[in-house]
């Protein structure tokens, strides 16, 4: 298992969520009866995690206003505060490594809803990431990455990002800080060699959409 801190990415406006977002933070929305970021800080500190920094920008302090320092939870909080312009996922990750130590993390996407064991992502000592993968859902059939055994690959089969993944702090290590995306920093260390991966064929839901997100709110109150 990753050592005990994780990273939940938080700061996004949900542009494809609106109008429901635009008085209410993403992470906020409630499905099972609970905010969604609420079951990821249990689904953590039920596997062992310690310390969850949070990234935040569009209506960050309602999200600090309901977390708190996290004991509720189990947990250490911390936030790392994007201002008004959230970084993407690659800054986002970029500028909250102060908080996150020098050992391989844990960062999990804040609008997506999983069962994967957070408890068994594990990062080989010669990988500088390992993504979890799904079957391709009916909005990406395209998919993002291909698998061979536990290579991750930039061809061939593809499989969807699940938004899942252990990184060590050294795949950031030609890059500075601003706004930039996640995806070139990992299509580099995959030209590498040096990143692993695993296809997970449980439950997992994208709900960056309102049609997402009411499947999801229905299939759990079934």
């Amino acid at each position: 298992m990753i050592g005990g801190n994780a990273m939940i990415l938080a700061a996004g406006r949900g542009e494809r969520l609106r109008p429901l977002t635009d008085d209410l933070p993403k992470p906020l929305i409630e499905v099972g009866g609970k905010p969604v970021i609420a079951w990821h800080l249990e689904n953590l500190a039920a596997a062992g995690f310690k310390l969850v920094v949070i990234n935040l920008s569009w209506l960050g302090q309602k999200v600090k206003d309901v977390l708190g320092d996290g004991r509720s939870f189990g947990l250490e909080i911390r936030y790392s505060d994007e201002g008004d312009t959230a970084l993407e996922t690659g800054g986002g990750i970029f500028k909250a490594l102060p908080l996150l130590g020098r050992r391989p993390f844990v960062v999990i996407n804040g609008d997506v809803f999983s069962d994967y064991p957070l408890a068994n992502l594990s990062l080989d000592n010669d990988r500088l990431a390992h993504l979890v993968l799904v079957p391709n859902p009916p909005h990406n059939p395209s998919g993002d990455f291909g698998l061979r055994g536990k290579d991750v690959e930039s061809a061939g089969e593809l499989y969807t990002f699940s938004g899942i993944a252990a990184y060590d702090p050294e795949i950031f290590s030609e890059c500075r800080g601003g706004i930039f995306p996640l995806a070139p920093v990992l299509r580099a260390a995959i030209d590498l060699g040096r990143v692993s991966g695993e296809l997970w064929p449980g439950n997992w839901h994208d709900i960056g959409t309102q049609q997402r997100l009411t499947a999801l709110q229905k299939e759990l109150a079934d």
